[in-house]
């Protein structure tokens, strides 16, 4: 049906970074495998079936996971794509990756995942959240520490684009709260129809109309989106491991139907208070248990 195409991911400086002395975000890190496929893009070859799911920001929220893969499964969809972030934050980063790569989900990197790649990324992170990261290395066996080391930044295929960050390949810039005037940019940077991502935690959906220039930004709820036929879509797919929509804590994820172009949000129940206790157990900050449970 189309290509799948590996894409480098551009320097960019996120706004949860720590600024330097004069008040400006410090250089951000491009880490060694992100050098690589700059000077080396690489390309894949894919079908996308009419019917996806897509997943992001799953924080090693095992019992999240579990519930949101046994719903995909309820709903007959076999292709599951993923915007990364993986790990960070949640209690079982080694069964968590294990249970991606044993399900064949095609994945890029998160934030969280750079962190782990080595570099200065991680020391410009927050205290919190470098914590959360030495804590989730030391869960990780080296091959899967390769393995989340060896994601690609940003996947492409047949007029969809996955990112984890901000459009069109930004690993670590948030796409939060944009004004229309940089959604207009955003969206002449790439080509593709629809582009999914993630990094806020949050559903939301932005429309553009590329005759009139009109932007339309939705707060996704659970249950069906109608797109429309000419229009251009930013898509962000929540989070399956850490919920920040303000909805609900269940884990939330998307189904795209390519054939009725429409989208449904899926809100998953699952039994978060399992997962806060461990988190506390393994010396986690106290906060990221406190935000499963809100």
């Amino acid at each position: 049906m189309g290509k799948l195409t590996w894409h480098n991911s551009k320097r960019c400086s996120p706004p949860f970074l720590r600024k330097d002395k004069v008040g400006h975000p410090p250089r951000p890190y491009l880490n060694n495998n992100l050098q690589r496929w700059h000077k080396n893009i690489k390309q894949m070859h894919s079908q996308l079936p009419a019917r996806i799911a897509v997943i992001s920001d799953l924080h090693a929220n095992l019992e999240a996971l579990q519930q949101v893969l046994a719903d995909i499964a309820d709903q007959g969809i076999e292709q599951i794509m993923g915007l990364g972030d993986i790990v960070g934050y949640g209690p079982d980063p080694e069964q968590v990756t294990q249970l991606v790569q044993d399900r064949q989900i095609t994945m890029i990197m998160g934030n969280h995942e750079l962190a782990l790649a080595g570099g200065n990324y991680r020391q410009r992170l927050n205290e919190s959240t470098q914590k959360s990261i030495e804590i989730t290395e030391s869960l990780l066996s080296r091959p899967l520490r390769d393995y989340l080391a060896s994601l690609p930044p940003t996947l492409v295929s047949n007029g969809f684009r996955f990112v984890h960050g901000c459009p069109p390949d930004s690993i670590e810039t948030y796409l939060f709260r944009p004004e229309p005037s940089r959604l207009r940019r955003i969206f002449s940077m790439f080509d593709e129809r629809i582009c999914f991502f993630g990094h806020t935690h949050q559903l939301e959906l932005f429309e553009y109309d590329p005759t009139s220039s009109k932007i339309l930004s939705t707060e996704l709820q659970p249950g069906l989106f109608q797109l429309i036929k000419g229009k251009r879509y930013l898509i962000n797919a929540g989070s399956v491991g850490q919920p920040r929509d303000g909805i609900n804590n269940f884990a939330k994820y998307l189904i795209h139907d390519r054939v009725k172009d429409e989208i449904e949000v899926r809100a998953i129940p699952y039994d978060a208070e399992k997962t806060a206790r461990k988190i506390i157990d393994l010396g986690f900050p106290q906060f990221n248990a406190l935000r499963l449970l809100q």
